[in-house]
């Protein structure tokens, strides 16, 4: 499949969740068969020279792709949930919205320090959620290889503050701002 034809099957749902922004709905593409198959063998052939340890998936959507890449490379998953959503002790990180703070959090010891971990999300925006499970992660001992997406949304700059802040990005298909 091409990029392009990839790309094709996320759909753009203008003015949700407010007036002026237009959301990239992943579903869509998660829906046809043989586009997830080439999203998830795009997402592979990223991850798999790099040998990690584990798939750390962002709530919701990460899970989804993560669990999906653990399974292609015969890694472990790790999800890294919203507040209060795990039944066992948690370690966690509060951080920023642009309107409001939340916290991300993961059971307690299940990334073992010195881990080499791939964090996995859908879409990365500002970045704001990916760079606060990235420290989350450090903070646990682990080493982040890199956060890899299925969607870039550039003009928004969170790859670029990533990698600012030291951790690799990557995303299979970008969307420009319109």
């Amino acid at each position: 499949m091409s990029t392009d034809s990839l790309t094709a099957l996320v759909r753009t749902i203008p003015d949700f969740p407010k007036p002026g922004i237009l959301f990239r709905d992943i579903t869509t593409l998660l829906a046809d068969g043989d586009g997830l198959r080439d999203l998830v063998n795009r997402m592979a052939a990223v991850a798999q020279p790099l040998d990690p340890d584990l798939i750390v998936g962002i709530e919701a959507r990460g899970f989804i792709l993560g669990a999906a890449l653990a399974l292609a490379l015969g890694k472990g998953f790790v999800p890294v949930r919203k507040k209060g959503k795990l039944p066992g002790k948690t370690v966690g990180i509060d951080y920023c919205l642009e309107y409001g703070a939340d916290r991300l959090e993961m059971h307690e010891g299940q990334v073992p320090v010195g881990a080499r971990v791939l964090l996995v999300d859908d879409l990365i925006a500002t970045g704001g959620t990916a760079l606060a499970a990235a420290q989350l992660l450090r903070e646990q001992g682990a080493s982040v290889l890199m956060a890899l997406f299925a969607i870039d949304l550039p003009d928004l700059g969170g790859m670029v503050a990533l990698e600012a802040d030291g951790v690799a990005a990557q995303a299979i298909i970008a969307f420009d701002g319109d």
